[in-house]
């Protein structure tokens, strides 16, 4: 255990423990897409 007044240095990926695919980037747009047509489909019916 560390001592309050030392700083503790860890790299990135062990303090994330996890990774990041970016998937959420594509669920973004997807869902963004969708909206529009959905809301274009009303406008015109």
């Amino acid at each position: 255990m560390a001592d309050n007044d030392q700083r503790v240095h860890v790299e990135t990926d062990q303090a994330r423990a996890g990774s990041t695919p970016g998937v959420g980037r594509y669920v973004l747009g997807a869902s963004l897409v969708l909206i529009i047509v959905i809301f274009a489909a009303l406008l015109l019916f």
